[in-house]
């Protein structure tokens, strides 16, 4: 799954912002089941880049709707 941009997630309507919302937490928690069963992650650094782009999601859905 691609980490989008915050132009990307403004050109979403609602519905895709809140389906692709729920596919990265569902990500998120086969990112973080896999780091505490002790296995080694295929690229360390997703994690952070999922919990990011969840936060860019949000902030975004929160903004005031253009006038």
């Amino acid at each position: 799954m691609a980490i989008l941009r915050t132009d990307e997630i403004r050109t979403m309507n609602l519905t895709e912002k809140q389906e692709e919302l729920d596919k990265l937490k569902l990500e998120l928690i086969r990112e973080r089941a896999i780091a505490s069963a002790g296995g080694a992650p295929e690229n360390p650094g997703r994690i952070k880049e999922i919990r990011r782009t969840i936060a860019r999601i949000k902030t975004i859905q929160k903004e005031p709707a253009p006038e």
